[in-house]
């Protein structure tokens, strides 16, 4: 309880110490990796995966692909990168692999997403007319929209947790206060560091599962059978 007090106390004493970055600034670079990564990973993801639930095709590749991407240690990854690419481009170094860990949660959340909607709903905006580029963003894309976010959830969680090695290769953010509090045994600074990146990770969270209620249109239902995406009427996705 008093290094869980000491670590609360160094939180708030706005003295970090070890001639570190202050709290705030710290926080900043940790959001900026994050949210780089993130949109650069949703901006290959999200078209690739909405073709492949579109079409139906190259699912197995997908799955073969995110898998093999899950399997990546990033810490190694980001160590290699830096020598390869050099101390001049870590951040670069930094931003690839953590889109990289990014990719896979996006890229199945959106392909997930179009495979989940009943194809029911798909027939009947065909047989209305539709043509296959307004079933994509008039059907399919706002129905499977919330695994989509979901997917977006998972990525960022996982990206603001691995975004504390960063600091390892001297890039900041709140893991410098974990990689340097060790060897100087302040394990205040350690837990506080800690605390930091789990709070900052449970906000994300909550903000993304309130994004996540909040597109589900109205209308839209989830079979609880199979856990396939319906409409209580075609003409909710229409619109």
């Amino acid at each position: 309880m008093n290094l869980f007090l000491d670590a609360i106390a160094w939180i708030f004493s706005g003295e970090p110490g070890a001639q570190l970055d202050p709290i705030p600034v710290a926080l900043a670079e940790h959001l900026l990796y994050t949210f780089v990564s993130v949109l650069i990973a949703a901006v290959i993801a999200i078209p690739a995966g909405w073709a492949i639930g579109h079409t139906g095709r190259g699912r197995d590749i997908a799955v073969a692909v995110s898998g093999a991407a899950r399997a990546i240690p990033s810490f190694g990854l980001l160590l290699l990168l830096v020598l390869v690419m050099g101390v001049l481009h870590k951040p670069e170094a930094a931003v690839i692999t953590f889109v990289l860990l990014g990719i896979p949660s996006i890229l199945a959340g959106a392909y997930s997403g179009f495979e989940a909607i009943d194809r029911s709903v798909i027939d009947a905006g065909r047989a209305m007319g539709m043509t296959a580029w307004q079933v994509l963003w008039r059907i399919e894309v706002p129905l499977g929209m919330p695994l989509l976010v979901a997917g977006l959830r998972a990525a960022t969680l996982q990206v603001v947790a691995t975004v504390t090695i960063a600091a390892y290769v001297d890039l900041g953010g709140l893991g410098q206060y974990i990689i340097v509090g060790i060897p100087l045994r302040d394990f205040a600074m350690v837990l506080g560091g800690a605390i930091l990146v789990a709070a900052l990770a449970l906000v994300l969270d909550g903000l993304f599962a309130l994004l996540q209620h909040l597109v589900v249109r109205r209308g839209v239902r989830v079979r609880s059978a199979d856990g396939r995406v319906a409409a209580s009427r075609p003409a909710a996705a229409t619109t």
